[in-house]
């Protein structure tokens, strides 16, 4: 746990075998962790940093999504080709989604009502009705879809192709893609700005994060950061 303030590490809290992926509830309150290596979810409450909760998933745990209301996380379970659908009130999973092979990320979209699902064994997104958890749609993306983010007004999904070096731009009101973005070599993690203008993506091969222009889907810079984002 870092001090953003001091930039120093306040606390280092023991949690499952190889943590991955984490996710914050909307007020701050607690913290989400995929063990990759346990099939276990740490939940961490934030104000006295200790687990106050584990919760047993499917195989291999790797990305996590908490919806906008904060009732409910969703967990990516690579090993298992589903996602576990966690109630936060209660730290009891609710449900389980089939989805495609591998899944890694997942995004929510900001008016909670679908999560998108990079399905990087299957080169496809699955889409997640939260009303019902049921897979409405899915889009064939790139080859090795890894990263995924939601632009803020949830009008596009962002796909980050690790295998492609590409990003596929889906539509959420039609889950058609309607661009794809040559970046750089293995694209992974993807991060929106708030304003909605621009994507950041790490190329994991390439050392470097391209910028998306988010109104025409260009590339506007290419910055080189260390090795592997």
């Amino acid at each position: 746990v870092i001090d953003t303030s001091t930039n120093a590490v306040t606390a280092t809290v023991t949690v499952g075998t190889n943590p991955y992926g984490v996710a914050i509830t909307p007020n701050g309150s607690y913290a989400y962790v995929c063990n990759e290596g346990s099939g276990t979810v740490s939940v961490i409450d934030t104000s006295t940093n200790a687990v106050t909760a584990t919760v047993t998933v499917g195989a291999d745990p790797w990305g996590v999504a908490i919806t906008p209301n904060g009732s409910y996380a969703y967990v990516c379970n690579e090993g298992s080709a589903s996602v576990s659908v966690i109630d936060t009130s209660t730290n009891a999973v609710t449900a389980t989604v089939t989805v495609g092979t591998a899944p890694y990320g997942v995004a929510i979209t900001p008016n909670g009502s679908y999560a998108y699902v990079c399905n990087e064994g299957s080169a496809s997104v699955s889409v997640i009705d939260t009303s019902t958890n049921a897979v409405t749609a899915t889009v064939t993306v790139g080859s090795n879809p890894y990263g995924v983010a939601i632009t803020p007004n949830g009008s596009y999904a962002y796909v980050a192709n690790h295998g492609s070096a590409s990003v596929s731009v889906i539509d959420t009101s039609t889950n058609a893609v309607t661009a794809t973005v040559t970046v750089g070599t293995n694209p992974v993690g993807v991060a929106i700005t708030p304003n909605g203008s621009y994507a950041y993506v790490c190329n994991e091969g390439s050392a470097s994060v391209s910028v998306i222009d988010t109104s025409t889907n260009a590339v506007t810079a290419t910055v080189t950061v260390g090795t592997n984002p």
